[in-house]
């Protein structure tokens, strides 16, 4: 009896889940660790960066647990939209980034990623959807 991919699309998805709420969570922790240096970084108040820095952490759970995982993938990728307008349009960033790097294109995978979590609804292993 041959095993079908699509037989691992339940654990694929807690896998993406996993991958990007760590991604976020470490994000959100950089923001809530030093607010002040990282507001003067990003071009936003300190106040911002701290709802920033939580709603990143919070998303990350609801993510990684599969608690409202739609919510949160959506909230995040309301997130990743201001990052990439900010980035594109205000620090006028390519794609790719300058020669440090910093461009959009992570951010449009973290997108991406939640899109799928967004249309999936994180597959069966989760908490409370």
């Amino acid at each position: 009896m041959a095993l079908r991919p699509s037989e691992f699309s339940d654990l694929s998805l807690l896998l993406l889940r996993a991958m990007t709420g760590v991604v976020f969570a470490s994000s959100g922790w950089n923001d809530l660790r030093d607010p002040e240096a990282r507001s003067q970084s990003i071009g936003q108040s300190k106040g911002f960066t701290i709802f920033l820095g939580a709603a990143e952490i919070l998303g990350s759970v609801g993510l990684v647990l599969g608690v409202f995982a739609r919510p949160a993938a959506l909230g995040l990728i309301l997130i990743m939209l201001g990052a990439i307008q900010k980035k594109a349009f205000g620090w006028r960033t390519g794609f790719w980034g300058k020669k440090n790097g910093y461009g959009w294109h992570y951010d449009l995978m973290l997108i991406s990623m939640c899109l799928v979590v967004l249309t999936t609804g994180g597959g069966r292993l989760v908490l409370w959807n």
